[in-house]
């Protein structure tokens, strides 16, 4: 048989492949099973059994020599939490946010409007109780909460108040640290009760927050696997299944798994170039702690890219985020033009998902999100992150997506390294520095 022969061969084995996928129940009966356990919090019993089902799963798929690597990790557990406007003796609902300590803070509210640094110095917040939104300025990057938090915090604030921009009664949550517990107590807030507060700072009203929570040492584990032949280099295909504890984690990121899961189904019925190596990290809301474990183990002069897929398979049309590498953006374009569908390409880096161990070491990542249209993560990190906000044609279809573009990756014949002083010029040029650095993101080797 004449390599155009064998080429011919492969599509068919991969067309037949995705051909299955598209009418494939195995998605949903996944994602299904998954969000039954309920808590995935990183650390947790949940997560854990998560993880012996991401395995089960994984094999099913085709993937060869699946294990389970535990690593250490400290383990926050939520109790309640209470913030009472004093003046009316009011009292609103509240979620704790991850790695806030326990504590009691009393001081002056002060609306500090999308908490972006300008908006942070514009305050004095020193001593009192700062409010800020989930969104941030249309125009402008996203503003991670972390960032937020920090700036705040060496601003003086006393705790941190953040407020949804999603109505609903739907108090968000999310990680104030990586890894580790915060210097100050926070709540997440409805952005019902935002309103209120954001009134309550115009009259200068104190309020006083309580948090009742707890860090500890725990264990999280990585589902790792492998697909293809033995070679030099490698793909790395990935997604976190762990989740927030306060609802299912449908989105953020169940369908993130559950897209690996598929594509590793359909890549197990091809022949590849190059061998990948499909992982299920924990920990990410927590500190993309999986994440780091597993840079920590893989040779990087081995891994060829980096698929990082958080957030594809929640909307319609899917999003690259190919942080700085143009080789990577380049393979997204060609697969969106071959499949006549649709992939946003987006060059610009942040450090907030699971790509960033291996960004900040050099390696070339695209992470896979999808658009839904609106600013902001929608019912994610809130209770409403729920099975049945999941539409799973965008999973398959997604997941086909995703089978392509590794596919791709591993037939590009050269992905150019992305070096140190570039990364970092381009995270000064995209504004990240004062936030990274109030977040404690900035790597050293960037001074």
């Amino acid at each position: 048989m004449d390599d155009h022969d064998t080429e011919t061969a492969d599509d068919g084995r991969m067309d037949a492949a995705l051909g299955r996928v598209w009418t494939d129940d195995e998605p949903w009966e996944f994602l299904t099973r998954l969000t039954r356990i309920g808590n995935r919090m990183g650390g947790s019993d949940g997560e854990r059994r998560a993880a012996e089902l991401v395995a089960d799963a994984f094999g099913d798929a085709g993937v060869r020599d699946v294990r389970e690597e535990s690593f250490e990790m400290q383990a926050w557990t939520r109790g309640s939490s209470e913030l009472t406007v004093e003046a009316d003796d009011r009292a609103f609902e509240t979620v704790a946010l991850p790695y806030s300590p326990a504590g009691d803070a009393t001081g002056e509210l002060v609306s500090v409007g999308h908490g972006t640094p300008d908006e942070i110095d514009d305050h004095d917040v020193a001593g009192k109780i700062a409010v800020a939104s989930t969104t941030t300025p249309p125009g402008g990057r996203f503003v991670h909460r972390m960032e937020k938090f920090g700036y705040a915090v060496d601003a003086g604030a006393e705790a941190f108040v953040f407020v949804n921009h999603v109505p609903g009664q739907l108090p968000p949550t999310g990680s104030l640290k990586f890894g580790e517990e915060a210097a100050a107590p926070a709540v997440g807030v409805s952005k019902e009760a935002g309103a209120w507060l954001t009134d309550y700072a115009d009259e200068g009203v104190e309020a006083h927050l309580t948090v009742d929570a707890e860090t500890t040492p725990g264990e999280s584990q990585n589902v790792v696997g492998r697909l293809g032949p033995d070679t030099d280099e490698e793909i790395l295909l990935l997604a976190h299944y762990d989740a927030h504890d306060i609802a299912e984690g449908a989105l953020d990121n169940g369908c993130g798994i559950a897209v690996v899961v598929t594509a590793a189904r359909i890549l197990s019925q091809v022949d590849l170039p190059v061998g990948v190596r499909v992982a299920g990290v924990g920990c990410e809301e927590t500190g993309l702690t999986g994440a780091e474990r597993l840079a920590e183990e893989l040779d990087h002069d081995r891994l060829k890219a980096v698929v990082n897929v958080d957030g594809a398979g929640r909307y319609r049309d899917l999003v690259a985020m190919a942080h700085t590498s143009e080789a990577t953006a380049a393979a997204a374009e060609r697969v969106a033009d071959e499949t006549r569908h649709p992939i946003q390409t987006e060059t610009e880096p942040h450090p907030f998902s699971d790509q960033w161990p291996f960004v900040r070491a050099g390696v070339p990542a695209v992470q896979l999100h999808s658009d839904s249209g609106e600013r902001g993560r929608g019912w994610g990190h809130t209770h409403a992150d729920t099975r049945d906000k999941v539409d799973d044609r965008n999973v398959r279809e997604h997941a086909m997506l995703t089978a392509l573009l590794v596919r791709e990756l591993a037939e590009t014949e050269e992905i150019p390294r992305l070096a140190a002083d570039e990364l970092a010029a381009a995270f000064r040029a995209a504004d990240f520095e004062t936030g990274m650095r109030a977040a404690d993101l900035w790597p050293g080797a960037w001074e």
